[in-house]
């Protein structure tokens, strides 16, 4: 199957051949000619299926088809009243900019992302602009944004919301509403800015929405705002990572963490490292170390402005950064082909923010390699992700830097499983979530800890659960 045989229109086409796309892929191919006749999607599908395209391709297909000299002659009306308006010396008005598309992501990393490969996809198109508006940005350049009235928006909800409540943006227009990533805008406690979003869109709209689980609060809230959608489950090898050789090294203590992640990261197959950590201060702590320790290091989290994350983002990208240390929320969304190797400084708390790390890693098609360092006492919790992604992870050790305290026999590097179908160590029945402490009361639907529109981690906030 070609993009051609799926029925984009040719401008679309072209600019992908140019790109050097050729062949869709399985999320594509399911979701695009659904989009395409005008149908409300739920998509099941991980980081890196190519899910932007999935939406994107069909969105400027509609708009590239539709008849457009009705819309230049309106432009060009208007820009004469405003030359109009400042010949007679009066000051211009602000027209709330009417985007016909809306694309919400959780991170603003994600959304320059989207609206970079949009830009890509519809380069052979004239009159179609897509335009981020995040947190971070200074107000002053989203407005100079909004005022060119484009075509796509794409935001992240908090100053999105914050730009409706100023009557800035009129979605009375909009045709498409997209929910990239649902499942993180809701563990980052977006549901509410959702709803009143989702609210102030025309009940005409079409709704696509994607996540990498449709199950739980994800799905609820997926059904309660579409319309007799087409839903789409891809599983795959996204979620296995089967080109991710994924590793296991036991430490004693920090002092021996630190050590062994810089033996590891002098690995000459290493090209770029992503290393998570639990914090943001650990990720400042651990990048001011790498540097000193000789490594070019810089570190990525939601407490930096914007234009330091752009920069830090710009410099991976440019091979500048070798290592990169980042926290959960600031990671979403990063696509640099570069990165060979992810560590896990901190095990994350839940077994569904694993693959997505990992996955940095990987991307469209190649190797890649994931280590976790583990102290003793998280062997459960390295158990919990194996039941998850339904695969052993191998344990390593290596020579100079053996932990003192041996793993136990299930968990040595010659037995590196710990998990088998069927196993239930927990005490958890079939189903059943667990959770990293034993003792810690369940996270609520949306992800608990909600510390801002910005941050790393998201609050206690009112779920599609809880109706």
């Amino acid at each position: 199957m070609t993009f051609e045989s799926l029925g984009l229109h040719a401008s679309v086409v072209k600019a992908l051949t140019d790109a050097g796309y050729t062949k869709p892929t399985s999320v594509q191919e399911q979701a695009i000619p659904a989009a395409l006749q005008g149908r409300d999607l739920m998509v099941s599908s991980q980081t890196g299926s190519g899910k932007t395209a999935a939406f994107m391709l069909p969105a400027l297909h509609k708009f590239a088809s539709a008849e457009q000299p009705a819309d230049a002659a309106a432009g060009k009306t208007s820009n004469q009243e405003r030359q109009a308006a400042r010949a007679r010396g009066d000051r211009p008005r602000f027209q709330p900019a009417q985007p016909k598309m809306l694309v919400l992501t959780p991170t603003r990393e994600l959304a320059l992302q989207v609206t970079t490969a949009t830009e890509k996809y519809g380069s052979h198109m004239k009159r179609v602009k897509a335009v981020s508006i995040l947190g971070g940005m200074p107000y002053p350049k989203q407005m100079q944004l909004l005022s060119k009235n484009p075509e796509i928006l794409v935001a992240t909800p908090g100053r999105l919301i914050d730009h409706m409540e100023s009557g800035k943006i009129d979605f009375s227009q909009l045709q498409i509403l997209v929910l990239d990533e649902a499942d993180r805008m809701l563990d980052m406690g977006f549901i509410e800015d959702i709803e009143k979003i989702v609210d102030a869109t025309p009940a005409t709209r079409q709704t696509m929405l994607f996540s990498a689980t449709l199950d739980g609060t994800v799905g609820r809230m997926a059904q309660q705002i579409t319309n007799n959608p087409v839903v789409i489950k891809i599983a795959g090898s996204a979620t296995k990572h089967e080109n991710i050789t994924q590793k296991v090294h036991f430490v004693d203590d920090l002092s021996h963490k630190n050590r062994l992640l810089d033996h590891l990261l002098r690995d000459v197959t290493m090209d770029q490292a992503v290393v998570f950590t639990a914090t943001k201060r650990d990720a400042d702590t651990i990048a001011d170390r790498l540097n000193i320790a000789g490594f070019s290091a810089a570190a990525l989290h939601g407490d930096m402005h914007q234009g330091a994350r752009n920069r830090t983002l710009d410099s991976l990208r440019r091979g500048q950064v070798r290592v990169l240390v980042a926290t959960d929320v600031a990671a979403r969304g990063i696509d640099v082909p570069a990165i060979t190797h992810v560590f896990n400084y901190d095990l994350p708390k839940f077994p569904e923010d694993y693959v997505h790390r990992i996955g940095r890693t990987g991307r469209a098609g190649r190797n890649g390699v994931a280590v976790s360092l583990v102290n003793h006492a998280e062997g459960m919790n390295v158990k919990r992700i194996e039941r998850f992604t339904k695969q052993l992870i191998p344990v390593d050790v290596v020579e100079g830097f053996e932990p003192k305290k041996t793993a136990s026999a299930s968990r040595s590097p010659s037995k590196p499983g710990g998990w088998k179908p069927g196993d239930n160590r927990s005490g958890a029945k079939p189903g059943q979530r667990t959770f990293s402490n034993p003792n810690a009361a369940p996270r609520s639907a949306n992800g608990g800890g909600y510390k801002g529109r910005n941050g790393d981690s998201g609050g206690a906030r009112r779920s599609y659960g809880d109706r």
